[in-house]
């Protein structure tokens, strides 16, 4: 399904705990007929809640979402399946005479929707295969050899990222790096990228904060109640920061201790990661916040009301 207009697109874009959804929330209460799209990879998957800080229920009812809780977490669901079903979502809202808006901080999952990458197919026995090997870093050389150009646009720890390179261009016989324009090309776009921009250490605090606040409401007692269901949690669910490390205390690998103070630092290198992806971007237009997220809400509406219909 291709977008029905040409009309601008806002998207909020940035680093976790940046106060994304709540910049949104706040456009919605002055934009009339505003329905978000998740840009998320962990919202998609039903009972993946506290973790992946997914908008409440209070919230969906005020506005309405998409792209949130539409598989199983068993499920691995795919960058392709995602890009078809924000591309649907979008064009269903215009078709409607609503207004889309975009928020989130997947990188890769938004570049895949505004620039329309071309999305390479899944060779799932080759993964399996792949998988096989534990040693991230021997992969990672083995990318390097196959597809120079893929493995030079990947940190040597990015496991899942490293793996699916890996599975495209044995799967296929094609480098991975060959599929789309590519990472590097920023093309003219309709969606107009926005991001609040704050001082690493205060993410960082930011951050802190919230994983206390979602361990009070329950995280821990959500990835036990998700693990201890008949149908094992798919390869993609499992990788979820916070998730996977509570999956290994909850297997007896660390302690409780340890797996909170892994997944508060996985989840700032994590920021760190989005930052420079998005920084890399020159179409995303920047507000620096002191305080409060809320901040840029009046720009952006004022900018909104401003432009011609």
């Amino acid at each position: 399904m291709k977008l029905v207009s040409d009309s601008p697109i806002l998207s909020i874009v940035g680093t976790t705990a940046s106060g994304k959804s709540s910049i949104a929330m706040a456009l919605a209460g002055e934009i009339p007929n505003i329905e978000i799209v998740s840009i998320d990879s962990m919202q998609v998957y039903r009972g993946m809640d506290i973790g992946t800080a997914k908008p409440t229920e209070s919230e969906r009812f005020q506005v309405r979402h998409h792209l949130i809780d539409i598989v199983e977490p068993t499920v691995d669901f795919s960058l392709s399946e995602f890009q078809i079903q924000a591309v649907r979502a979008i064009a269903e809202i215009e078709e409607r005479g609503a207004v889309p808006l975009l928020v989130g901080g997947t990188g890769l999952h938004l570049r895949a929707v505004i620039d329309n990458f071309e999305i390479p197919k899944q060779y799932p026995a080759v993964g399996e295969e792949l998988n096989s090997e534990v040693d991230t870093t021997k992969l990672h050389k083995l990318l390097l050899k196959l597809d120079p150009i893929a493995a030079g646009r990947m940190e040597e720890t990015n496991r899942r990222r490293i793996l699916r390179a890996l599975e495209v261009t044995l799967g296929s016989g094609r480098k991975f790096s060959s599929y789309g324009p590519g990472m590097q090309q920023y093309e003219a776009t309709r969606f107009q990228m926005v991001g609040p921009r704050w001082d690493r250490e205060v993410i960082n605090q930011r951050i802190e904060k919230r994983f206390n606040q979602q361990m009070e409401q329950g995280f821990l007692e959500e990835v036990r109640r998700l693990t201890t269901n008949s149908d094992q949690l798919s390869r993609t669910a499992r990788q979820a920061l916070g998730y996977r490390q509570f999956i290994d205390y909850l297997d007896g690998k660390t302690s409780l201790e340890e797996a909170i103070d892994i997944a508060k630092r996985q989840t700032k290198k994590f920021a760190r990661r989005q930052e420079r992806w998005f920084r890399r971007d020159p179409r995303i237009r920047w507000f620096d916040i002191t305080r409060n997220p809320l901040e840029l809400v009046p720009t952006l509406v004022k900018e909104w009301r401003d432009a011609p219909n």
